[in-house]
C-alpha cells in the first residue's frame, strides 16, 4: 500500500467485523478508507482525465451509485471465497477507466465500476453498530463527494493542458497500475 500499513487499507482502526467501532471511528474510517486504499483513490482521481462531457453533472450520479453499492454490501454479503476476485475487479477497474479515456469503452461503464468500489468499501463495515455505519457512510460521502467535485472541476482544464496525447499517456499509466495491482493480488 502507498500509505500506512496494509491492514489500514480498509480501516485505520482495524475494525475486523466486531461491533467495537465508535461513531467517531466510523466517520474517520469512512473518510480514510477511499484515501488509504490506493485502488479506490486512483479510481476517483482517474475520472479527471477521462474527458466527460459536462463533468460536474457526473458528481451526483457517481456519488449516489458508489454509496448505493456500499449500502448493498450491508444486506447482500459477499462470500469469502469471492473476495479475492472482487478485489481483482476493483484493480481492473483502473484498466476499464483507461479504456474509457481511450474512447474504446463508453463513459457509462463508470457507474457499475463505482458500484463495485462502493460495495467493497461498504463490505468492510458489515457487523458494526448502526450509528457507526451511518457515520462511516457520512465519511465516505464527504471524501468521495469532495474528490469527485475536485476531479470533475479540474477535468476540462487538465485535459486542455495535457491534450489528447497526455490523456492517452495517463490512460496507459492507469491501465498499467491496474494491471500491476491485479498481478499482486493474483500472484502473491
Amino acid at each position: 500500500m502507498f500509505f500506512g500499513n496494509a491492514s489500514w487499507a480498509h480501516h485505520p482502526f482495524e475494525f475486523n467485523g466486531n461491533a467495537d467501532l465508535s461513531p467517531l471511528n466510523g466517520l474517520i474510517s469512512g473518510i480514510a478508507h477511499p484515501l488509504l486504499g490506493p485502488d479506490h483513490c486512483l479510481f476517483l482521481v482517474a475520472i479527471s482525465f477521462i474527458g466527460l462531457k459536462r463533468p460536474r453533472s457526473w458528481v451526483l450520479p457517481l456519488l449516489a451509485t458508489g454509496l448505493a453499492g456500499s449500502a448493498l454490501a450491508q444486506v447482500v454479503l459477499l462470500p469469502e471465497f469471492v473476495s479475492t476476485f472482487a478485489e481483482t475487479l476493483v484493480s481492473m477497474s483502473l484498466v476499464v477507466e483507461g479504456l474509457i479515456a481511450y474512447k474504446v469503452l463508453p463513459n457509462g461503464l463508470l457507474l457499475p465500476t463505482i458500484i463495485l468500489h462502493g460495495y467493497l468499501l461498504g463490505s468492510t463495515i458489515v457487523g458494526a453498530e448502526s450509528q457507526s455505519i451511518a457515520s462511516y457512510f457520512l465519511g465516505l460521502m464527504l471524501v468521495q463527494g469532495g474528490l469527485l467535485t475536485l476531479v470533475t472541476g479540474i477535468s476540462n482544464t487538465l485535459l486542455a493542458r495535457i491534450g489528447d496525447s497526455g490523456r492517452n499517456l495517463a490512460a496507459g499509466i492507469w491501465m498499467g497500475i491496474g494491471m500491476a495491482f491485479t498481478w499482486t493480488i493474483l500472484i502473491p
